[in-house]
């Protein structure tokens, strides 16, 4: 899914189902269960993360973790130079950057990664190891995909956050290596983390609202829409989405047909028609700009179909009993998400989720 809506991915090579039962313990409770076997075969640029330099450091591995960062650099951060002795400081840089942007991306699309300490956490900043993953329903800050998680430390809301603090890890590790005004240099950039991600965060989620230039109350606009989503429980992907596809003389009027069924949810909202006229009155300062275009360039950063919790567990359902037409259906709808699909219709994939997907959970061990 991810690579199909821009987001930096590792990928799926092949998936191995074997006749072999496993026993496991998805839940950690003790329920145990036969499952069958599979192996999935998954590819990168790079596997190594943040945690393969914090572990040489503790262990005071200081020349390995020179000869490692040193390839690392050689061989995916082309630009600096080899022989720059500020090259750790400007790698730092990178990381931080591309950092604060993919989490900003897994924002702008729903994305909760799940378990997101540092050794999950790319130096190419690539979205990996990913197991109890969620693409959040219904908008809420708190949202945690992953059962473990009690205390909800990797909410879809603290991702930002977690970065930050992986990213103080990071420079820890980097530390040995950095002389007193290398390591002041690099603590400056970890200070601008903050402003790099709200940067990226406001930039795509105008794009997600149909924005061109930029105006002072636009992060208001925003922050008020998104208010919204959380008290009416609106899905997230389908209010943006049917956002994208609804006319503005109807998003005006107010009433939506059984089809724009998010943006119902959304107008229950006392508040909404105060929203409404903040966004009609921020769009038609767009000079030159038709309702068809808004409506094109929308469609073309919010989704149609991303990979819910209930569409994946309708599909192994099928898959046990050795039925993979829906795996097929899924990889093919998800690799055009951006694209209406009649198969997907069918199928419910743009339709309110089903009454029994709020029961559905997901640990390490799914």
């Amino acid at each position: 899914t991810h690579t199909h809506t821009h987001t930096c991915t590792s990928r799926a090579l092949s998936l191995v189902v074997s006749e072999e039962p496993v026993w496991r313990d998805p839940f950690y409770n003790g329920s145990v269960i036969k499952e069958r076997g599979a192996v999935v075969l998954r590819l990168a640029k790079s596997w190594f993360r943040i945690g393969s330099l914090e572990i040489l450091t503790r262990t005071g591995e200081l020349d390995v973790l020179r000869t490692l960062l040193d390839f690392v650099i050689k061989e995916h951060f082309k630009s600096i130079g080899t022989n720059d002795p500020d090259k750790y400081v400007v790698f730092f840089s990178r990381v931080l950057n591309e950092t604060a942007h993919l989490i900003a991306h897994w924002m702008s699309v729903g994305f909760a990664h799940g378990v997101c300490n540092t050794d999950n956490f790319s130096l190419l900043s690539i979205t990996f190891d990913y197991g109890p993953f969620g693409f959040m329903e219904s908008y809420d800050p708190n949202f945690v995909p992953n059962t473990s998680d009690d205390e909800g430390r990797y909410s879809i809301g603290a991702q930002a956050n977690v970065g930050l603090f992986n990213l103080q890890k990071l420079l820890e590790a980097l530390k040995p290596l950095l002389t007193s005004d290398q390591l002041s240099q690099s603590q400056q950039i970890l200070r601008e983390y903050p402003q790099i991600y709200h940067q990226r965060f406001h930039e795509l989620f105008k794009a997600k609202l149909g924005f061109l230039g930029n105006e002072e109350k636009d992060s208001y606009v925003i922050a008020f829409l998104l208010k919204l989503m959380e008290d009416t429980g609106a899905d997230f992907t389908m209010t943006f989405r049917q956002l994208s596809e609804v006319t503005l003389s109807r998003l005006q009027k107010g009433s939506f047909a059984p089809s724009l069924w998010a943006l119902s949810d959304l107008s229950s909202h006392k508040h909404f028609r105060d929203w409404v006229q903040l966004y009609l009155q921020r769009l038609s300062r767009i000079m030159s700009d038709s309702d068809e275009e808004r409506q094109h360039r929308m469609q073309g950063v919010n989704p149609r179909y991303v990979l819910r919790n209930w569409m994946a567990e309708s599909a192994i359902r099928k898959a046990e009993k050795n039925d993979y037409s829906e795996v097929t259906l899924l990889q093919k709808t998800l690799m055009e998400p951006f694209m209406e699909q009649e198969e997907a219709e069918r199928a419910g994939y743009a339709s309110k989720p089903p009454s029994w997907a709020q029961q559905l959970r997901v640990s390490c061990s799914s």
